[in-house]
């Protein structure tokens, strides 16, 4: 079992002008084995990516790398940005990118020729199922990775983010079993509903899922990240001790 924290954990402290490199520090010293990078936390790239590889070096933490992009475009265009993004992924030594897939709905090319630049042997691309109705439904991932890997792209791989599928009005459960055969990284975050209002709780055992069914039902091989704001280091120490005693780590 392999766990991740996701930079959001640390919201209030990024807002406070925290930087993600000084994350790194925590993250080791709260017993994490990697530390889920977000680009729009980054204030200057050329300083600090370089700088979140090497404490992360230094700690022998895996990084993971969160985009909040799209691979492909309005138009069905794959994104052009890709190149700079996976290059800014080699200078942090990742493991694993994450995009959102857009608009694969409207791609007419080839996709093994599409994606042939970049460096998918290094670091694994995987999509994930965000809040919108173009990326974040099982149709949209399905498709888009069953004709990624029919191209020859067979690793590409998908995020089972849980909290998301309250948003997009999805069954979670359902997609974690359609899902679970391309599912390379799960994303923990439980939602509340308050008259009618979504949000994310500090806690996975509040809210409408059953986390536990539902990491019974995905991959037990695949890397976990915890993704929701905590405010205190004890707090996320006890969210972390909730997840391993679950897990038997």
């Amino acid at each position: 079992m392999t766990l991740i924290l996701n930079t959001w954990i640390f919201e209030a402290d990024v807002q406070n002008g925290a930087k993600q490199e000084d994350l790194v520090d925590r993250v080791a010293a709260l017993g994490a084995d990697g530390i889920e990078v977000r680009r729009e936390y980054f204030k200057d790239l050329e300083s600090e990516l370089p700088e979140v590889a090497k404490r992360a070096t230094e700690h022998n933490l895996i990084v993971n790398y969160s985009v909040p992009d799209v691979l492909f475009e309005d138009n069905g265009s794959l994104n052009p940005k890709l190149g700079d993004y996976f290059k800014e992924g080699q200078i942090l030594g990742l493991e694993k990118i994450k995009f959102n897939i857009g608009h694969f709905d409207k791609f007419t090319g080839d996709l093994k020729t599409a994606f042939s630049n970049l460096p998918l042997n290094e670091i694994q691309l995987n999509v994930e199922n965000d809040q919108t109705q173009v990326s974040g439904t099982v149709v949209a991932i399905k498709t888009f990775l069953d004709a990624a890997h029919k191209a020859g792209l067979t690793g590409l791989g998908y995020v089972y983010d849980l909290g998301n599928w309250a948003f997009t009005g999805g069954d979670a459960v359902a997609a974690a079993k359609e899902l679970a055969p391309y599912t390379h990284y799960i994303h923990l975050k439980n939602t509340t509903v308050d008259n009618g209002k979504l949000g994310t709780p500090d806690d996975l055992d509040t809210g409408i899922f059953d986390w536990r069914d539902l990491i019974n039902i995905l991959p037990s091989d695949q890397s976990y990240a915890l993704e929701y704001p905590m405010d205190s280091d004890e707090k996320i120490s006890n969210q972390i001790q909730l997840f391993k005693n679950e897990v038997g780590a």
